[in-house]
């Protein structure tokens, strides 16, 4: 569920953007093209990286234990 304040904050976003006027802020006009391709290029790496971490702690966490020189007859997959 969104906050209260959220919520507030969203409902008056719509009335602080009519409120601009075109042109006001300086140098927002359209990204350059190698500006534009180290972002989407930065924006791939990490994602990468977050999925490559992700997958490293998710296979560290399924590792079974560490196996023991113990013997178990009677139980399956220990022995």
């Amino acid at each position: 569920m969104v906050p209260p304040a959220n919520i507030l904050f969203l409902l008056l976003l719509p009335v602080a953007a009519a409120q601009m006027t075109p042109g006001s802020c300086s140098g927002c006009g359209p990204l350059s093209l190698p500006l534009l391709a180290g972002l989407v290029a930065a924006d791939a790496i990490v994602s990468l990286l977050i999925v490559v971490v992700v997958f490293v702690c998710a296979r560290l966490r399924s590792r079974p234990p560490q196996e023991d020189d113990k013997i178990y007859i009677n139980m399956p997959g220990r022995g």
